[in-house]
């Protein structure tokens, strides 16, 4: 059942941008912040990383099963109980005695994010039925993501100058409260006339599955890899996917719908999410610490080096999606690719005393490879999906992004080789975009007509 949508579409789009823009920002505005929360909360390193993969690893592992309840349940429903759970959790941040509580505190508001992301862009596409207004209205949405993420730091950085830490949290309060009223009064509810049904194992093993890699990650530089702890996580791990590939299959309507990795073009997708976004993770992480630890500067300057990220993200990123709109996916990832490898080799040499010219020049190629990354991935991951199934694709392409960016804050702590990693991400980036967004589109019909197929649904027509 969709109840008509609200006579103020605009007020609608507004009110899901600035959901989202709290919701992924929070991944980069609490970097600037991690000096200045060690010294305060006299926080270890593997506790800044919790700081922020607790964040990012529930939204990892929660944003398919969101959109399934908002679909279920009414999506203005979910959306309201996001808003205000993400409002408590970023109030409780802000109050934070310790680093334990700090890290619980953004578990909570992270739950509360899984229930914005997915469902404000079921709302947007619901609230503009019109084709063509409905693409406009999901490009402004989109470009709201990357834009949030870049141009965190920037705000994080004189919000921690002017008021301390904990303002990169308490600022979102006010937004939420009145994008909770603006919600009751102007956003209409609707629901899918099909929800698809809850798979408690799928959510169980995957969060097995991401909670014991990531902890394994960040602890082993504490314990060491030979550690029994370290083993044991990485066989949980490793029972978990294996519990995954063998249950899911079986399910009537999997969390995780292992028969689209079949496609090439989505298959490649996934695994671009994850390289991309580990390597901005790890840059992003790092980076904000350097500034600030290495080469001495406030918060707000340190946020003010990142705004050529920023910029360059507002830039390219409409000209890219118009791009591959029209010229396909494989070039921007390739450029994408290209510039986080070089961007990674040049962070490489960067020391206490380079030439601060020369440290803008190399975030110029990080504000390239964002910029660049986005369009393509989303594109790829739903080329050739029939509109049935469009959406989980999405849903599970942002969710390769979330684990992406967990999983390079993760690694953040393997000291300067994480540039030589980071690097060997983006090498990888362009080998995938050559070998899995080829222009052979009979081929691409070919294997999308399979899976229509293998998944017993309709072909789409023209």
């Amino acid at each position: 059942m969709t109840v008509p949508t609200a006579g103020r579409p605009g007020l609608v789009l507004a009110i899901c941008c600035a959901s989202i823009v709290v919701v992924v920002m929070d991944i980069s505005i609490v970097t600037v912040a991690l000096p200045s929360i060690r010294r305060d909360l006299g926080a270890s390193v593997s506790g800044l990383q919790w700081t922020v993969d607790a964040y990012t690893l529930v939204l990892a592992a929660f944003l398919v099963l969101a959109g399934s309840t908002a679909d279920r349940f009414g999506r203005r429903r979910v959306f309201r109980w996001g808003l205000a759970v993400f409002g408590l959790g970023s109030l409780l941040c802000s109050l934070a005695p310790g680093i334990g509580w700090l890290i619980a505190a953004r578990v909570l508001q992270a739950a509360g994010g899984t229930m914005l992301n997915p469902v404000a862009m079921a709302i947007v596409a619901t609230t503009f039925p019109g084709p063509a207004e409905r693409a406009r209205a999901i490009g402004v949405f989109g470009s709201m993501s990357g834009l949030a993420l870049a141009l965190g730091p920037i705000l994080g950085g004189a919000l921690v100058d002017a008021f301390g830490w904990r303002a990169v949290f308490w600022v979102n309060v006010p937004i939420i409260a009145a994008a909770l009223v603006a919600t009751t009064l102007f956003v209409p509810e609707s629901r899918a006339p099909r929800a698809r049904r809850f798979d408690p194992v799928g959510q169980v093993l995957v969060l097995l599955v991401l909670g014991s890699v990531v902890s394994a990650l960040i602890e082993s530089h504490r314990l060491g890899w030979t550690s029994p702890w370290i083993l044991g996580l990485l066989a949980v791990a490793g029972l978990g996917v294996l519990g995954i590939l063998a249950c899911e299959p079986r399910r009537p309507d999997p969390l995780l719908e292992l028969r689209l990795f079949r496609s090439v073009s989505f298959s490649g997708a996934i695994v671009m999410a994850l390289f991309a976004l580990c390597g901005f993770g790890a840059f992003l992480f790092v980076t904000t610490q350097y500034l600030q630890d290495v080469r001495g500067m406030t918060p707000l300057t340190a946020g003010l080096c990142l705004l050529p990220v920023g910029v360059l993200v507002l830039v390219l990123s409409p000209r890219t999606g118009r791009f591959v709109g029209t010229r396909g996916p494989r070039w921007p990832l390739v450029v994408a690719g290209a510039a986080l490898a070089a961007g990674g080799l040049a962070s490489a040499f960067l020391g206490p005393a380079t030439p601060l010219p020369v440290v803008l020049a190399t975030f110029l190629l990080f504000g390239v490879f964002l910029g660049a990354v986005n369009p393509p991935i989303t594109n790829t991951a739903v080329a050739g999906m029939p509109g049935s199934m469009a959406g989980v694709a999405a849903s599970l392409a942002s969710a390769g992004r979330q684990t992406g960016t967990t999983l390079g804050v993760a690694l953040s702590s393997a000291g300067h080789g994480v540039w030589w990693l980071v690097a060997g991400l983006g090498a990888a980036l362009v080998a995938l975009a050559l070998l899995s967004t080829g222009r052979r589109a009979a081929a691409t019909a070919r294997r999308a007509a399979a899976l229509f197929d293998e998944l017993s649904l309709p072909r789409p027509t023209g």
